[in-house]
């Protein structure tokens, strides 16, 4: 069956100058996808050029656009033609199976939950998304959707997340763990404890606390925080990655000698920046929708906006929200707690 991914070409920095030259890159690496472009017709014909006959792409027209500093509110309230609100629109109606977007972090979540609503059993949305580490990658969450969260809501993140990886790296039981400023069980605040009590208690593969170190380790498959611990971990991660290979371009440039040093060591520092550059990890999924929407970074370039529809088209390939849905409906109640929205 073919999987329809519906991209929103006006979000983000760049809007259609990284969108449109992304969405065509796709297409040529998966022959099987089909591509529904939202945005303002008279921008995005003329950059898709012969492209806009291709049977497999589909132009929505949208006229209005989400601004990168809008109000999540009043894009809500006032956007019901824009570009973000159509491509959401396009799953909700069952015309796409997933939508991307690089456009406002938080109108995309307030339109994403208004039109596609709450899976039942889950409270609020979670910001997912995968980050290196020394054997590969691990999945975090929340990276930002819910400064403040409960015990309850973390168990949720547990169970969504481990669904995640279960569903695209096909591992029966990934293991979980909650960040933690130590390994042992007293360490932490009251909420964290509680929810690793909660997650102990569950049928997920709960390896305790991971410390900050232990992310990029790989101690974890999944690692369950609250969205202001995990937007403060990604934003520093990806700051420390770049000081670093900035620092790197810096020293081998000192000198004659140290320019020969870098030939010599090119291949090397290829592989290093290709294995921690944060393009190749674009694309946050919002979990506990019932539908899929992706966030991609709003200064995305075109490989890094091709990962984050890339990483939409595995999410609907490999029924994500569906093994999220059963895994739920499975689960004895007393291991689903659903706590009111505040």
């Amino acid at each position: 069956m073919t999987t329809r991914i519906a991209i929103d070409c006006m979000g983000g920095d760049h809007g259609p100058s990284v969108t449109v030259p992304a969405a065509i890159q796709f297409l040529a690496e998966h022959p099987s996808a089909n591509l529904v472009l939202v945005g303002q017709d008279d921008v995005l014909r003329p950059l898709l050029g012969n492209h806009a006959n291709d049977s497999r792409i589909r132009l929505v027209h949208a006229s209005e656009i989400v601004g990168m500093d809008e109000s999540p509110a009043l894009a809500l309230r006032n956007k019901k033609d824009s570009s973000m609100r159509i491509a959401i629109n396009q799953v909700k109606e069952g015309l796409a199976d997933a939508c991307v977007s690089a456009g406002n972090t938080g109108a995309l979540m307030a339109i994403s939950r208004f039109v596609l609503k709450m899976l039942p059993g889950i409270d609020r949305p979670a910001i997912c998304a995968p980050l290196p580490t020394v054997n590969g990658h691990t999945h975090m969450l929340d990276l930002g959707a819910n400064v403040d969260c409960g015990p309850e809501h973390l168990l949720q993140f547990g169970i969504m997340g481990a669904m995640l990886v279960s569903a695209m790296e096909h591992k029966d039981q990934p293991t979980v763990g909650i960040l933690n400023i130590g390994e042992e069980d007293i360490k932490g605040n009251e909420v964290v404890k509680a929810a690793a009590a909660l997650l102990r208690a569950s049928d997920l593969n709960f390896i305790g606390n991971v410390e900050g170190d232990g992310i990029y380790k790989g101690d974890a498959d999944v690692i369950v925080c609250d969205g202001f611990v995990g937007n403060v971990a990604l934003k520093t991660s990806e700051g420390l990655a770049q000081m670093l290979a900035s620092s790197l371009r810096g020293e081998f440039k000192r000198n004659w000698l140290t320019r020969i040093a870098a030939l010599i060591a090119i291949s090397v520092l290829n592989n290093f920046k290709k294995r921690f550059d944060h393009r190749r990890y674009n694309g946050a999924i919002l979990l506990g929708l019932k539908g899929v929407s992706v966030k991609s970074h709003g200064s995305a370039d075109v490989l890094a906006f091709g990962n984050a529809i890339s990483r939409a088209y595995d999410a609907a390939e490999n029924r994500v929200l569906e093994r999220i849905t059963n895994r739920l409906a499975q689960m004895a109640p007393t291991q689903v707690v659903v706590v009111e929205s505040v």
